[in-house]
């Protein structure tokens, strides 16, 4: 049987000529090249025979018990749900290939008539069903939406469908039934990015609102009559229209044009709800998964998704927290995985939060003997190896070695051929551990000390004046008694020292036997060295006193510096040369202003072109400035020195540079534009405090092993690659994950799946090397649909976000676009080719578990980085760049789809967070009060008829008129809705990574502009098509790749 996933279905009037439907079976193969993801080798599809459709079947083997899973209701896999939901338009078939998204002038305009009312989306018949069931009728509207503004209003839809494939009904032959649309129907050209002119590389096309203009050659085909104005030229229906197929303000922009601006008589409208939601997929996996407990016992099972709420129990696989895969069932051959193009990743986090409810990591010591491992893959011992011999055996499930079992690990088997201590011992039967390494594991065969924590401050006049000196030095006071430690440790064994810099570097002793702190000036910033050795990095506990002398003195000491120039490179060569004297490694907090000009290593020169934007040369203002920073990046990587690097600029301070040694050893970069104490302060001791206390490993090298068949060859991170295989990084900590790409070498076999081990050497926190290891299976199938039904949007995001900012670097914008899309087209192409039932050419089709993978595809194109626009700064570009190489799967989650809450209607007696609404303007409501947050920003939306006694309750004062914008955090009022909305705030930032500034935003403000930009429905500011507008473009994309 066939298998269907998430349909949309516009009828057409008439097939475009020369295209003409598909037959069932879809045609020959494409002739232009394919591609895999950036620059692979091109290949073709291979087209089964027409009219044929692949079976599919079963894995072999035993169907495992079923669990629960996100694909349909009742534990169905991949879309057994009958109904139906209205679709939006998809235009014409492509007039021409998109190579160049630039429009090349106007697409012959076409008439195709009232043609939106009846379609529909609906999932198809399940893999297990044979008799169609007919959908039944659109799903009532989800409870929190709130009526759209009567300006938009909805029309209901056309009647539902009867038959399974009566949404392909096309609407009456004549060329023209029904009355006019108001905006043209014509889709041969790429959606509006901005319309899609921009994003998409080329000028933006002039025109009312950026669309192009039709020229002389518009005239539709005879017989059409010429179109009316709308979107592509004249004035439009008001100045925030949507894109193509929409009459009216449909999906209306900033402001709603009035209905008396519309031409014909009313339409029946689009309606948003009709395309697929994240909000709704989220809380659908809320509701099916969320509270229950995940257990890892089966091979290839997909997990909750990464915003639900579930506790995990550890049977032999490791927890998604630590690994999530792109998708669960591995293609069996490269063959298959070429054709279908989805990427297989996997997303590790090793040292991932783990939830008080769940078990700690579990630390098996085997003495001097060390960890056992397979003799020829060098895999250590884990659930996978197969005991036998009567257990003075086992055979290696990763290279199928058969190894001795070292006398001292010898245990006799039950029947079941298990190991009798099998539930003892958490290397045989939990998916993660941890080994306590001997010295054989260590530098130099030598134990490892605990690391150190430097602390680095510019002290030119730029920090001085606006207060940031003082500020760091009174936090720090308190905040090294928070320094991380090992559970159940008394205190921390980290040490500290500290330097202040300008154009030189400032040196002190704090040896706790001083009464006064001495300081040693180094100014030859050429041949840096350490001045002193003893006293340099001491324990805090010990010279509280003198530190606390110190970091009282440093503001008053640098108080009438006039020195505004800085050094950078030899402030971080010194950080590396102190932990090397201590034989160490640690962290160097550098707290830093401006670009680095005085004469010295590594001194930069403003390269900021805005010239360079969307030309070929775009991709030089992200590439580091070599020499002096790469040197310096191995440097740091070999003794374990991590860097993390809080910037305060005014201006240009070139982070692709600065930021480099950051992203290669593990450190963060935070950056705080035009810092002033009283507007930025809390923010950035926030980010500093976790920083500082947060669970972290350091001098670590990781090693993925597989089982044969396949193998990593790309890895996505904060890390250092000597060579191909290991992962090398100065520090690793809970908020860092790698995404590590596989390819086949070799067939897989559906029987024994595709294996994978990752294990991670680090240092702890009080000195002592350690093995941290994670294990996981996947299945493995010769059937796409097996593939398609596991796969993990959440994931596969990260995984395209990651290789499409590294891409970046060696390719222009515009080429890295392309091949999103263009990889994206072809991984839903070979989904509706090899997968679906057959159905008309006009229907979008969506593997159900990627139903929502284009409005995160969208939301990545309008990002900073990949946004040719002059409007925005390129160090905040290269700064979001460099941030989200080392993201996990929650984080770029949150990134590319915000969540907008809506405060007006909380629950004041629930502890719940209000559920989240789609993220577009079409939800705001003029009364309403909504929170945005995506782990970085956090917006309090106030809308302009916002009632005064909510605004009284949450701001005390009496009316929006009076509320401060600048405020920096909420009054603390004794009301319900105060404390709950207070509750709210906290419990998102507690969750986030790094802190985010509450920012609060007037509806028609000017800061509304920023607030805007994350809407990601909606259509970008800086150019970038609406989800609607793109929706229709990929599924353009889509059946150019089909035919």
């Amino acid at each position: 049987m066939s298998q269907q996933g998430y349909v949309a279905t516009p009828p057409y009037s008439q097939a475009q000529p020369g295209m003409g439907g598909y037959p069932a079976g879809f045609g020959s193969t494409p002739a232009q090249p394919l591609y895999r993801h950036y620059g692979g080798p091109p290949q073709s599809f291979p087209a089964p025979p027409t009219g044929m459709m692949k079976p599919v079947s079963s894995p072999s083997g035993m169907p495992p018990p079923q669990v629960p899973s996100h694909y349909g209701s009742n534990g169905q896999q991949n879309g057994a749900h009958p109904q139906s939901y209205p679709a939006p338009p998809y235009g014409q078939p492509p007039q021409s290939p998109y190579h160049s998204m630039a429009h090349q002038g106007p697409p012959p305009a076409q008439q195709l008539t009232n043609q939106m009312g009846a379609m529909n989306l609906g999932y198809g018949p399940g893999p297990m069903q044979s008799p169609q069931v007919p959908p039944t009728s659109p799903p009532t509207q989800q409870p929190f939406q709130t009526a759209p503004p009567p300006a938009m209003g909805h029309s209901p839809l056309g009647p539902p469908p009867t038959g399974p494939h009566s949404s392909q009904m096309a609407p009456p032959q004549s060329p023209l039934a029904g009355p006019p649309m108001a905006g043209p129907q014509s889709m041969g050209g790429p959606p509006p990015m901005g319309g899609m002119g921009r994003p998409f590389p080329g000028p933006p096309p002039p025109g009312a609102g950026g669309f192009q203009q039709p020229g002389p050659g518009a005239a539709g085909p005879p017989g059409h009559p010429q179109q009316l104005q709308g979107q592509f030229g004249g004035q439009m229906a008001g100045p925030g229209m949507a894109g193509p197929g929409m009459a009216g303000p449909g999906m209306a922009g900033p402001f709603q044009g009035g209905a008396a601006q519309m031409a014909g008589p009313p339409q029946k409208k689009l309606d948003p709800d009709s395309i697929p939601s994240t909000t709704q997929v989220i809380e659908d996996d809320q509701a099916k998964r969320g509270g229950q407990v995940y257990t890892t016992n089966l091979r290839g099972q997909v997990p909750p998704l990464v915003t639900t709420d579930y506790t995990v129990q550890d049977q032999g696989n490791a927890s998604p927290r630590f690994m999530r895969c792109t998708t669960y069932s591995f293609p069996c051959t490269a063959d298959l995985a070429k054709q279908c193009q989805v990427p297989l990743a996997t997303i590790i986090k090793p040292f991932a939060t783990v939830p008080k409810n769940e078990t700690p990591m579990y630390v098996v010591n085997h003495g001097e003997t060390g960890p056992i491992r397979c003799n020829r893959c060098k895999a250590y011992m884990c659930p996978y190896m197969q005991f036998m011999d009567g257990g003075r055996r086992y055979q290696c499930g990763f290279c199928n070695c058969v190894n001795e079992v070292p006398p001292f690990y010898f245990q006799h088997l039950d029947h079941m051929g298990k190991r009798v201590d099998f539930y003892e011992r958490p290397e045989l039967s939990l998916g993660s551990y941890e080994f306590a390494a001997t010295l054989d594991y260590c530098k130099n065969n030598k134990p490892a000390s605990p690391p150190a924590y430097i602390f680095m401050i510019d002290v030119s006049y730029a920090n001085i004046k606006s207060g940031l000196v003082r500020l760091v030095c009174d936090e720090l006071k308190t905040l090294l008694d928070n320094l991380p430690r090992e559970d159940g440790a008394e205190s921390s064994m980290v040490k500290v020292g500290f330097v202040t810099y300008n154009k030189i570097l400032h040196f002190y002793n704090v040896k706790s036997a001083l009464a006064q702190p001495q300081m040693m000036v180094v100014s030859d910033t050429a041949e840096m060295f350490v001045p002193l050795l003893d006293g340099f990095l001491v324990n805090f506990q010990e010279s509280r006193a003198v530190i606390n002398n110190l970091l009282d003195q440093i503001p008053d000491m640098f108080a009438d510096t006039n020195e505004s120039e800085t050094v950078f490179a030899p402030v971080i060569q010194a950080g590396v040369e102190a932990l090397k004297a201590a034989e160490c490694s640690g962290k160097l907090f550098i707290f830093h202003s401006s670009i680095p000009t005085a004469e010295a290593p590594g001194k930069l020169k403003n390269r900021d072109d805005k010239k360079l934007i969307n030309t070929e040369k775009e991709k030089t203002l992200f590439q580091p400035q070599k020499a002096v920073y790469e040197q310096l990046s191995k440097d740091c990587v070999s003794q374990g020195c991590s860097v993390d690097l809080f910037l305060f600029p005014s201006q240009y301070v070139d982070i692709a540079t600065m930021g480099d040694v950051a992203t290669h050893t593990g450190g963060s970069i935070f950056k705080y534009s035009n810092f002033q104490v009283e507007r930025d302060g809390q923010h950035f001791l926030s980010d500093l405090r976790k920083d500082v206390e947060k669970a972290i490993g350091f001098d670590a090298i990781m090693r993925v092993r597989t089982s044969t068949g396949f193998r990593a060859t790309d890895f996505f991170g904060a890390i250092h690659m000597n060579n191909t295989t290991d992962v090398e990084m100065a520090a690793v900590d809970c908020d860092k994950a790698v995404t590590v790409e596989f390819k086949h070498d070799d067939t897989l076999s559906e029987e024994t799946g595709a294996l994978m081990q990752c294990a991670l050497l680090y240092t702890t926190i009080s000195g002592q090397r350690r093995l941290r290891i994670h294990n996981l299976s996947l299945n493995c199938s010769a059937q796409l649909s097996e593939l398609y039904k596991s796969c993990e949007t959440d994931a596969l995001i990260n995984f395209f976000t990651k290789s499409a900012y590294r891409a970046m670097l060696n390719q222009p914008l515009k080429t890295v676009r392309e091949n999103l899309v263009n990889q994206a087209a072809h991984m839903l192409a070979c989904y509706r080719k090899n997968c679906a039932s057959p159905s008309a050419a006009s229907q979008l089709i969506l593997p159900d578990a990627m139903k929502v993978f284009p409005v995160y595809l969208n939301s990545l194109l309008k990002t900073g980085p990949l946004v040719g626009s002059a409007e925005l700064s390129t160090d905040d570009r290269a700064h979001q760049r460099l941030s989200t190489t080392a993201m996990g799967v929650e984080d770029t989650q949150l990134l590319l789809y915000p969540r907008l809450i809506p405060l007006h209607n909380m629950d004041v007696a629930s502890d719940v967070v209000p559920t989240p609404v789609r993220c577009s303007e079409e939800r705001l409501t003029d009364a309403g009060m909504f929170l945005l947050e995506n782990g970085c920003s956090l917006f309090l939306w106030l809308g302009q008829a916002c009632p005064p006694e909510l605004i009284q309750s949450i701001f005390n004062v009496p009316s929006l008129a009076h509320v401060p914008v600048d405020l920096r955090s909420l009054p603390e009022l004794d009301n319900p809705q105060s404390k709950k909305l207070r509750s709210i705030v906290d419990s998102l930032l507690d969750q986030r990574p790094s802190s985010m500034k509450l920012l609060i935003v007037k509806q028609k403000d000017r800061s509304e502009i920023m607030f805007r930009q994350h809407l990601v429905e909606d259509k970008g500011l800086h150019g970038g098509a609406s989800y609607m507008d793109f929706l229709c473009y990929v599924h353009r994309e889509i059946r150019q790749v089909l035919t």
